[in-house]
């Protein structure tokens, strides 16, 4: 019996799907303080990119890529923070965060910082347009 991919608890309350890619879903952080998305491969029980095939791991380095040039092109941030980080939710997720130094968090982490403020339906609409 094959065990399909499901995403984590976590990611599912805390994010927008926004697209599939090869391996990977696109999601989007729903807080609209920082352009926050997460790549996670569609891999059942997946916790390092190690356990992926090397052809996925250069797929899964591919898609981090291509979502970095676009995140760099589209929203032209002051620094990018890309980081795969498992303290909290155990399932490979990669971060990619478009970080300005105007964000309500800068220089620090944007985790636990602040609140999160909900994007709006005509944030969601424009933001989805590059997806």
């Amino acid at each position: 019996m094959t065990v399909e991919f499901s995403l984590a608890p976590e990611l599912a309350r805390d994010c927008i799907e926004l697209a599939d890619w090869p391996l990977c879903k696109v999601l989007l952080m729903n807080d609209s303080q920082y352009p926050w998305f997460i790549l996670v491969p569609r891999k059942a029980n997946l916790k390092e990119s190690i356990d992926l095939s090397e052809s996925e791991q250069l797929l899964l380095m591919q898609e981090s890529a291509k979502l970095s040039r676009l995140l760099k092109e589209v929203l032209n941030p002051d620094k990018l923070n890309v980081a795969a980080l498992g303290n909290m939710v155990p399932q490979l997720h990669i971060h990619h965060i478009a970080r300005y130094k105007t964000d309500v968090a800068w220089p620090a982490p944007v985790w636990g910082k602040y609140p999160a403020v909900p994007y709006s339906e005509e944030q969601l609409a424009r933001l989805k347009t590059h997806f």
